[in-house]
């Protein structure tokens, strides 16, 4: 009986304060919000950067031990360049939306 007393009290405080919390006005726009994005694409680009690099060393690793699989590791190397590159392109792509909704 208590605990039921106690789980009634808390749904209804829970009620009482959530009508206060969704009537407040809304607040200034986030001021961090540039530098957020900033930094978010930052980070795209080293990640993406790091991993173009890897891949290239990888590639021209291969070839300098086995100069015949030239052709059969450049196709797939640009492929994987481009999927990496397109990474860096979404991620600035939806900092410059979200700036711009700010």
């Amino acid at each position: 009986m208590n605990r039921n007393i106690k789980i009634l009290l808390v749904a209804v405080a829970t009620f009482l304060f959530a009508s206060m919390a969704f009537a407040a006005e809304g607040g200034p726009s986030d001021p961090y919000a540039s530098l957020a994005a900033g930094l978010g694409i930052a980070i795209a680009a080293f990640g993406g950067s790091l991993g173009q690099g890897k891949a290239a060393s990888a590639a021209l690793e291969g070839i300098a031990r086995n100069p015949a699989a030239a052709g059969k590791l450049f196709v797939p190397m640009i492929i994987g360049l481009a999927l990496i590159e397109s990474l860096v392109i979404y991620a600035f792509l939806v900092t410059f939306v979200k700036i711009q909704l700010h």
